[in-house]
């Protein structure tokens, strides 16, 4: 049975710490996923919540932990994958419950959503590994007749931010031109820039993420952190392809960030 819209709730670059009292940048991480997580549930419903990448900033078992009790209660499939600071081995090993989990497709109505691994181990900036392009390929080419959405932690254009761009996916192009060759895909929805980000190109919407946490200012060549409050995007996929999606912020600032801060 198909369903009419599939809502997803994205949440990315959680950045929790081992201690959920700890900060990062002056800011307790683990507090404004609460209250993101809080609001985004207020007065909606979800299909689906994506958490995409950089879940811990220092990953051990006591953050992820963490963060699959807060998640559980909602009783939702849960898709996981990392960012440049998680410890995707560990991940996979706690992640492992039949509704939280990091698999790499998952099917939703029309709809398939796959998910890649952009992480280069011990380094901020990302790559698709050819394993991971065949698996999109094969992906595309076995479920032509579903929808598609793509879910990756690093960014896949530029972002207009030169010190971020310099993490870009650097084989951006190879993936660009595997999903340009297929009607089917829809969307590409990233993490990583800690901002909001709309792109098209041709058919695909191509969309960044506010983190949960702190944000990076918009369009500067070093790094900048940004008072807006933390958020999230929510993305509805309809039965018929199109995509609706709009991204929401909490209505409080945030407190104690460290704007003078040169990087983490």
């Amino acid at each position: 049975m198909n369903l009419p819209i599939i809502s997803i709730l994205q949440l990315t670059d959680l950045h929790i710490l081992p201690n959920a009292e700890d900060t990062l940048l002056g800011v307790q991480t683990e507090d404004y996923f609460h209250r993101v997580i809080d609001h985004a549930f207020k007065e909606r419903k979800y299909d689906a919540i994506l958490l995409s990448g950089d879940l811990a900033q220092s990953p051990c078992v006591e953050s992820y932990t963490r963060i699959l009790k807060t998640v559980a209660p909602y009783q939702l499939p849960v898709l996981c994958l990392p960012g440049n600071h998680d410890d995707f081995s560990l991940m996979q090993h706690l992640f492992n419950h039949p509704s939280i989990h990091c698999q790499k497709q998952v099917i939703l109505g029309n709809w398939q959503i796959i998910l890649l691994n952009s992480q280069i181990l011990q380094s901020e900036r990302g790559h698709l590994a050819s394993s991971e392009l065949h698996f999109l390929e094969t992906c595309l080419n076995e479920h032509s007749a579903l929808f598609t959405l793509i879910a990756v932690h690093h960014h896949c254009v530029p972002s207009g931010s030169k010190w971020l761009d310099t993490m870009q996916i650097d084989n951006s192009g190879e993936l660009l031109n595997i999903v340009k060759n297929h009607a089917n895909v829809r969307v590409i929805t990233t993490g990583h820039i800690h901002q909001e980000l709309h792109r098209k190109i041709g058919n695909i919407t191509i969309l960044g993420t506010p983190s949960t946490c702190f944000q990076f200012a918009l369009n500067c060549a070093d790094f900048a952190l940004d008072t807006q409050p933390p958020g999230y995007r929510i993305i509805q996929l309809h039965h018929n392809g199109n995509i609706t999606t709009n991204v929401y912020r909490i209505d409080t600032l945030l407190e104690g960030l460290n704007l003078d801060s040169q990087g983490y």
